[in-house]
């Protein structure tokens, strides 16, 4: 009888300590889940919206690079950098091309979207992309609100400088639409990277024949430019890279929570 009666004792204190052990493993999965998901949403998408000076490129259009290229080597793991700026886009014909749509379906709020717009909206005899100033600055302040209503952050930029140079000045060639983006920020209380003025102070930093290392000028034979190319609109490489620094700057000017993701 004791010996059956110490068999039953034994199998509760199993039964207990399978029990303490299920909720020891239960809590510490909790915890790992809980620690995963906190980890995950850590994580800040950057967005870019905008055209050819910052969008990707194809390989066979090297060595032509968007400074959007470049701007994630400048972040850590916390911060990823999509960048859905496309050649030849306004502010317009990225909205009817429904570009913008599955960027505002998958925002998060935290997320960033940096807007920077005007070298095509400035085409307005090409009625599918060019804008009037008014059309245009409707048109950023509808991304504006729309990324405000998912709780994620807009910040515009002005688009960058063309290296047009006559007798040695650099020339403004965006007219007006600078001056659109810039009141809007101010008005909308928008966190604002004048790239227009840190690209003219670049270039003219660096003066006319030097600046042509930013920018994509190739010699005839390159296998993508037998002809070669001379280029001042589209970055090199290493103007993409330094352009991309110049972002960085304005990041680090504003404030913004993105500088805690910077290397």
């Amino acid at each position: 009888m004791a010996e059956w009666i110490n068999g039953i004792r034994y199998i509760y204190r199993s039964i207990a300590n399978m029990k303490t052990n299920f909720f020891k493993i239960l809590a510490a999965g909790t915890l790992a889940v809980l620690l995963s998901f906190t980890f995950i949403q850590k994580k800040t998408k950057l967005y870019i919206i905008g055209d050819s000076t910052a969008a990707n490129k194809e390989e066979k259009a090297f060595p032509e690079t968007g400074w959007g290229m470049a701007l994630q080597a400048y972040f850590k793991t916390d911060v990823m950098v999509d960048n859905r700026a496309l050649n030849g886009k306004s502010t317009k014909s990225f909205r009817a091309e429904k570009r913008w749509d599955p960027i505002l379906a998958q925002l998060n709020p935290g997320d960033y979207v940096f807007i920077e717009f005007g070298h095509n909206d400035e085409k307005v005899d090409k009625p599918t992309v060019g804008v009037s100033l008014a059309d245009f600055k409707i048109n950023l302040v509808n991304y504006v609100k729309e990324t405000r209503n998912k709780k994620a952050f807009p910040v515009l930029l002005t688009p960058i400088s063309r290296r047009s140079f006559k007798n040695g000045v650099l020339m403004d060639t965006h007219g007006d639409y600078p001056r659109i983006t810039r009141q809007v920020a101010d008005s909308l209380g928008v966190p604002l990277i004048d790239m227009l003025v840190k690209t003219e102070s670049l270039l003219n930093r660096l003066g006319e024949e030097s600046s042509i290392k930013l920018f994509n000028h190739v010699d005839s034979g390159n296998v993508n430019y037998p002809n070669g190319k001379k280029d001042n609109t589209h970055l090199s490489p290493e103007g993409a890279k330094q352009i991309a620094g110049l972002v960085i700057k304005g990041i680090k000017e504003l404030k913004l929570s993105l500088v805690k993701g910077l290397k």
